[in-house]
């Protein structure tokens, strides 16, 4: 057998149980010492005397355009009410810009997914490119509250029973 010992008196050949940890524990301890030797010379850095600019930062903020939605479809372009179709224009004057405006969309919960879906295309065909959603922090499951109460989330489809 491999786990066998080389003494041939006896010993009953059965397999030897253990494994022998002092090879294993050298050759960690040889290692460990190996990357304490390495490892400052891996950290070591050359010194270079870099010039001095005094060049003063840019301090260039995006424009932001709220663009809230209410619950009936109707757009606000900054707090100014606005129509769907005068959206691809404003869009396209504002894509532009250097650096181009980021769009947050503030949506009500009851707002129709089309409204949203058309102002995103509309953005989107004029160049747009940074758009964002602005949202309330709150309950991970937002329909599981109302669930609980016995009522029906809105939008959802009423429930049906099940039978035969």
């Amino acid at each position: 057998m491999a786990f066998g010992s080389f003494d041939s008196k006896g010993g009953g050949g059965h397999a030897m149980s253990e494994i022998n940890m002092v090879p294993l524990i050298d050759v960690m301890l040889v290692l460990l010492v190996i990357f304490i030797i390495t490892a400052p010379l891996l950290a070591h850095s050359i010194r270079i005397n870099l010039p001095q600019a005094s060049a003063e930062q840019i301090d260039e903020k995006p424009e932001t355009i709220d663009l809230a939605i209410d619950e009936h479809g109707r757009l606000f372009w900054n707090e100014s009410p606005v129509a769907l179709d005068e959206l691809q224009a404003r869009f396209a004057a504002h894509a532009g810009n250097k650096p181009q405006p980021e769009i947050r969309i503030r949506a009500d919960r009851n707002t129709r997914y089309e409204v949203l879906a058309q102002v995103m295309a509309s953005a989107r065909r004029a160049g747009m490119g940074r758009i964002g959603f602005v949202t309330q922090p709150g309950a991970d499951q937002p329909g599981a509250a109302a669930a609980d109460d016995g009522q029906q989330a809105p939008g959802a489809a009423p429930a049906r029973a099940a039978g035969p």
